[in-house]
């Protein structure tokens, strides 16, 4: 089944925030942020803006009618900034005014006298002086201070790995309209609308019944939305409520890459530990985490690290220290793989440095360490593994040695060009690590012509959760999917939902409609048993029409719904599904945190251009667990865009700011994302086919985020390449890996002299004999 959207996306008539009409008299707002990322407000003046003709209010912390409070986590970020500035573009003021383009003026003509204060960029810095966002938290397996005197090789490291701007189509944004006995509906681009909700109800003290966000889909989220679209419809909700009017905020997209968070960047070191048999024995890592100026989601996002610290590998002894570093950048927050990338990579430097060092394939090192079922992580919860059957498929798949054959052959036979190999298994947990997360309801209604509703908790945003919610839905009840339509995703429909992330949307929403059509389902057969005298037991429903005893009837179901009308039954449940299983004690650092693990492995082929330090991705082969697909179709869009945006993260995009906090690379063209000409030449995806029961929906396994995570393999295959041309090259585990850095390792001055020239017709290199 196709995607349900695809139809009015190509026809543009797919409703976003900014496609609502809008409500006469509706006011436009603009936030004025802070200039410099750390300070103390001495003088604000307002007296232009003020003055400004079409300017209605400008609004300052002393106007919030509530809570200056949005902090999820930890309360410790205001809504507008009282007489501290924590990063640039910290909101001071919010503009309202007649039109955007009035609001925005009147940003320009705000005045603002700040002190400045030291200004920390660096997660290293800020641990040194003990600018901690939380306590520390370890990770302990074994005992690695006795594991290293059974070690034959040991080997210690440094790592960096920067940011990610989220870049989804549609900026953040909000629109609240004012409703009767002080309510307010908010339209929010968020994908979390309870957590909208709750903090407009907190900083604009309202009851959280009288708010209703209300959300049709979103132009992208990636966790950018999940909790930072707060602030901007608190910013809307707050003007609405004290004007009585109509009150929209769209970031201009400048303004969103300045003002809002990005992926985490981590500093860390490790150390490993491996026997004869290249077995690793001990691991040690210690993570810099840069929050930025208040917690967001860091401390969810730290745990995380922890929980993918070893990846896919069993390893019986490991000690992993993270620290959530508080800086002055604007809050770091989710972000596809949600810290579990940042932790990934660390333990995939530490085996390439290994295998570096010990001149083999970092392929041997994996191969030996793929976890097994049974086998313990370091959180304390058992695999149930696939580790070894993707690894293995991959690589007689695609063939593995014919592959590096060809790769030494080209390598031998050119001179300008070197291409590199790397392999990148995969495991990553689904669930929302803080377990009471891990619940979500439906709401579903059969109306008397046999059509049906459905309402979730999950937010559309691209990735095709309600074309599967509307699969499960006409599953359940053996209806065609014409009958069924997915409603906007309401916080009055739907109360107190998690947000959509964590690759569990689906499973969670899915299951829950489940319930509520099968129950729905039950009431029906007790309907039809009546009627043909027999137990309900006898009764099915298949394509639409009523079975007794395996025996089609001359009931439909329109019939059949009409009937249990007319005999006051209930066509409408409203489900509640809570993850079974799943617990986690935080004071032990010991758990179940995951329903269940994907696997994978990726073979990532490139070939660098010696002379310039630009380089292609040939090909990203993949074996995915997708367990039993329900969509083959959007599940495979995913994976080639998750591969896609995890390339971009390891190769190019570059998130600068300079020494004093500003954002450098604040447009599209000092930022760089991957197109049409940086996507791999192929991308081949092989499902591993199991039959291995799970706690997902219909035992299809999440897909969200674990793809991004082979992008990592393009780093390691790319260094290849480097080594390739230059064995001596000193290559820092610094990522991205943008052109810049490649050059730079090419040529390193620690590497024997090499020189190439150039002519119009040809170019050769010239190698030490």
């Amino acid at each position: 089944m196709k995607n349900i959207d695809s139809r009015t996306h190509v026809r543009g008539e797919s409703v976003y925030l900014d496609d609502i009409p809008l409500i006469r008299g509706t006011l436009f707002g603009a936030a004025f942020g802070s200039p410099v990322a750390h300070g103390v407000i001495k003088k604000l003046d307002l007296s232009a803006a003020e003055a400004m003709p079409g300017v209605v209010k400008l609004f300052t912390y002393k106007d919030v009618t509530g809570e200056n409070q949005i902090g999820g986590i930890i309360p410790d970020e205001p809504l507008l900034a009282e007489q501290h500035v924590h990063y640039c573009g910290m909101p001071i003021v919010f503009v309202v005014a007649e039109s955007d383009e009035i609001a925005r003026a009147a940003v320009r003509k705000i005045t603002v006298d700040i002190d400045p204060l030291p200004v920390i960029t660096d997660p290293r810095e800020a641990q040194a002086k003990g600018e901690l966002i939380v306590k520390p938290r370890t990770h302990k397996l074994g005992d690695t201070t006795m594991a290293w005197a059974q070690c034959t090789h040991i080997f210690e490291g440094r790592t960096e790995t920067n940011g990610q701007e989220h870049l989804y189509i549609e900026t953040q944004g909000a629109y609240a309209v004012p409703q009767e006995n002080n309510g307010i509906k908010l339209y929010s681009s968020t994908q979390g609308p309870t957590a909208v909700q709750r903090a407009v109800s907190r900083s604009v003290g309202l009851a959280m019944h009288q708010i209703d966000v209300d959300v049709t889909r979103l132009g992208g989220g990636f966790g950018g939305k999940e909790d930072q679209a707060n602030m901007w419809a608190a910013l809307c909700a707050l003007a609405a409520h004290v004007l009585r009017k109509p009150v929209k905020y769209s970031l201009h997209r400048m303004e969103d890459m300045a003002m809002t968070g990005k992926r985490h960047p981590y500093s860390s070191d490790f150390k490993i530990g491996l026997d004869d048999d290249l077995k690793i024995i001990a691991y040690e890592a210690t993570f810099y985490q840069n929050a930025g100026a208040a917690a967001d989601l860091s401390p969810a996002v730290l745990e995380r690290t922890l929980f993918h610290c070893t990846n896919t590998y069993f390893i019986p002894n490991v000690t992993a220290t993270a620290y959530s570093c508080r800086t002055h950048l604007p809050p770091n927050t989710a972000f596809r793989g949600f810290g579990g990338p940042q932790g990934m990579f660390v333990i995939e430097a530490a085996i390439a440095k290994a295998a570096e060092e010990l001149g083999i394939e970092a392929s041997v090192i994996q191969a030996k360490n793929l976890n097994k079922t049974g086998d313990e992580f370091a959180y304390g919860q058992h695999a149930v593994s696939e580790a070894h059957a993707c690894w293995n498929k991959a690589v007689e798949l695609y063939q593995l040695e014919t592959i590096r054959t060809q790769i030494d052959a080209f390598n031998s036979n050119t001179s300008l060009y070197r291409k590199g190999l790397a392999l990148m298994p995969i495991c990553f947990g689904i669930s929302f690590t803080n377990t009471r997360m891990n619940q979500a309801r439906a709401l579903v209604h059969v109306y008397t012509d046999g059509s049906v509703g459905v309402s979730t908790g999950a937010v559309e945003m691209g990735q095709g959760v309600n074309t599967k919610m509307l699969q499960v839905a006409a599953h359940v009840l053996s209806i065609r999917p014409e009958r069924v339509k997915l409603q906007t995703t309401s916080t009055y429909r739907i109360a107190n939902t998690s947000p959509s992330a964590a690759s569990a949307t689906a499973d969670l929403n899915g299951k829950a409609v489940e319930l509520a059509c099968a129950e729905i389902i039950n009431r029906l057969k007790v309907v039809a048993a009546g009627e043909f005298q027999t137990s309900a037991e006898a009764v099915t429903l298949k394509d639409e029409w009523v079975f007794v005893n395996g025996n089609r009837t001359d009931w439909n179901w329109n019939r059949l719904v009409m009937e249990a009308f007319m005999k006051r039954v209930s066509l409408s449940e409203h489900a509640h599904y809570a993850t079974p299983e799943i617990h986690y004690d935080a004071s032990r650092e010991k758990g179940h945190p995951f329903a269940y693990h994907v696997y994978g492995t990726a073979i990532v082929e490139v070939t660098v251009d010696c002379l310039r330090g630009t380089y292609e991705m040939d090909a990203v082969n993949v074996v995915h667990d997708f367990g039993v697909s329900m969509n083959p179709l959007i599940d495979r869009g995913q994976i080639e865009g998750g591969i896609v945006q995890g390339l971009g993260w390891m190769t190019m995009e570059e998130v600068v700011y300079d020494k004093a906090g500003r954002l450098r690379s604040n447009a599209l063209s000092t930022y760089k994302v991957p197109d049409i000409y940086s996507v791999p030449k192929e991308i081949a995806i092989e499902p591993l086919k199991t039959e291995q029961d799970n706690l997902a929906i219909f035992r299809s396994k999440a897909v969200g985020e674990p793809p991004l995570m082979y992008g990592i393999g393009a780093y390691f295959a790319l260094r290849n390449a480097i080594r390739a041309f230059n064995p001596t090259a000193n290559i820092p585990f610094d990522a991205p890996m943008t052109p810049e850095k490649v050059l730079m390792a090419l040529y390193d001055k620690n590497a024997n002299n090499r020189t190439v020239t150039s002519s119009t017709s040809s170019y050769s290199k010239q190698l030490p004999s």
